[in-house]
């Protein structure tokens, strides 16, 4: 068994970029290629995702993560022909164009392959390796980074850190078995996937007993339900005050608080929808937590 107490790596290479833990914290931004995705920003076409993927580069972010399936509870699954005829032109065309790394949000082993042939640079796996485990196989193949996350959707627990981290050390040895790096390993919470909302808020609370883990922490909290939960808005709710505000920023203070929080307690990169706040919320958190 891997040692979990040993401290995070130094620093995991993602294509040409170097991210080097502890330093700062990294944002990586979300092009969801779906129309029905749970936070109102989905895109049907490949230029539309392209586009925003741009505008997410030079609002500051560091990894963008395009993903082809919609993953919000009760979300038809979609076959991995469609879902490769949506995210592959998004990742050749992007892969020409902009300097920031890639990731590749999939749980299909072929949809993961032909992402990294046509230039992604990561694969985020919200499955972590329990639905297909050949991808740790690939990660390894490829020399790249992996995000495992633990998700709890058709189980029950009482107990959420203790299954949060048992999955989590399970994923992290099947990924270690399969000769991925430790330092391509990357966990993540899953906050949102079979988790109760009060669930979804101890999590943030007990964040830092994941650092025992010695991986990078990922956090993509961003426009989730236990944020509208907690302050009583759902992401298309509306008022006379609120009639032109786009669904997703009904829950940016939300999301702004989960991420300060998240980086206090030792999270590494945060999974976001709004790139330019979050960039800002990240930059005053480190300078306090970090001291720079």
């Amino acid at each position: 068994m891997p040692d979990y107490k040993a401290s995070k790596p130094e620093s995991t290479q993602f294509g040409r970029s170097i991210f080097y833990w502890g330093k700062r914290t990294y944002v990586m931004g979300v092009i969801n290629v779906s129309p029905d995705s749970f936070s109102g920003d989905g895109l049907a076409d490949v230029e539309g995702a392209v586009f925003r993927a741009r505008r997410l580069a030079a609002e500051g972010a560091d990894i963008i993560d395009i993903g082809g399936e919609s993953t919000r509870p009760g979300s038809t699954p979609v076959s991995i022909d469609e879902e490769l005829q949506r995210v592959i032109p998004v990742v050749e065309k992007l892969a020409h164009e902009i300097s920031v790394p890639l990731s590749v949000d999939t749980y299909k082993l072929e949809v993961a392959r032909q992402a990294l042939d046509a230039g992604a640079n990561m694969i985020n796996d919200i499955w972590g390796l329990k639905k297909e485990p050949m991808l740790a196989e690939l990660a390894a193949q490829k020399n790249v980074p992996i995000a495992l996350m633990s998700n709890q959707r058709g189980s029950s627990c009482h107990d959420i850190m203790s299954a949060l981290i048992s999955d989590l050390k399970r994923a992290i040895k099947q990924a270690v078995d399969a000769r991925v790096p430790g330092e391509n390993i990357i966990i993540d919470p899953g906050i949102g996937f079979g988790k109760t909302q009060e669930q979804n808020l101890e999590l943030l609370q007990r964040l830092e007993e994941l650092q025992a883990l010695g991986r990078p922490i990922l956090l993509g909290s961003s426009r989730k339900s236990f944020i509208g939960w907690v302050i009583d808005l759902t992401p298309e709710q509306r008022s006379s005050e609120v009639a032109f505000v786009p669904p997703g920023d009904l829950r940016l203070e939300g999301t702004a608080a989960t991420v300060a929080i998240g980086i206090a307690k030792g999270v590494d990169i945060v999974r976001v929808h709004d790139v330019k706040e979050m960039v800002r919320v990240c930059k005053m958190s480190d300078a306090i937590v970090r001291g720079m």
